[in-house]
């Protein structure tokens, strides 16, 4: 089963630099945040080899978040090669996220 990536400062840009990557902004406290965890794994399993799937605390990655300014969570942004091509804010089901997701990898 695939599992998604962790997400610090020191591998963020390593991890998004090539391909599509689906990067979920989290904070353990965060209810929303926790409804779609689930999610995101299934995701990290069914999109394993054609997508990376990571996830970033912004308890503990505030540095992250600041950057990308995230202002509420969860906050998913889509990257390609590097670049944010897209984003999404609040819990959303599993089909939204695939969608997204589908349309980048083509």
């Amino acid at each position: 089963m695939g599992k998604y990536v962790e997400l610090t400062s020191s591998n963020f840009d390593e991890t998004v630099k090539e391909g599509v990557t689906l990067v979920d902004f989290w904070a353990p406290w965060c209810g929303p945040c926790r409804m779609i965890a689930p999610v995101i794994e299934e995701l990290a399993a069914e999109y394993e080899g054609k997508a990376t799937i990571a996830k970033v605390n912004t308890d503990e990655e505030q540095d992250l978040a600041v950057k990308f300014g995230i202002r509420s969570i969860p906050s998913i942004l889509f990257f390609k090669d590097g670049q944010v091509v897209d984003q999404m804010v609040g819990a959303a089901s599993k089909q939204a996220f695939a969608e997204k997701l589908d349309s980048l990898i083509g």
